[in-house]
């Protein structure tokens, strides 16, 4: 990760549709509003839960801010620490 000194947080993301990104997919997820990272900033988050859910859902994760994708910043999530899905 390019960010090491930066810590995990625990924050609460939710997934949404953008067509035409380039990206991997329509469905992505970004910071719901008042989590402590900007909310245009992507989340790295598993495809497979991605797809799994019905869009908006919203999940608490544990996020870290990185940039090793190309320069851009992002928010990394551990996918081996699992997430709760918020009601």
């Amino acid at each position: 990760m390019a960010k090491p000194e930066e810590p995990y947080q625990e924050i609460i993301v939710e997934t949404y549709y953008e067509s035409g990104s380039g990206l991997h997919g329509d469905i992505h997820v970004r910071c719901v509003e008042g989590q402590p990272f900007p909310r245009h900033l992507r989340v790295r988050f598993p495809r497979a839960v991605r797809y799994a859910h019905k869009v908006p859902t919203r999940f608490r994760v544990a996020g870290s801010l990185s940039d090793r994708e190309g320069g851009n910043e992002f928010i990394h999530t551990n996918h081996a620490w699992g997430y709760h899905v918020e009601k």
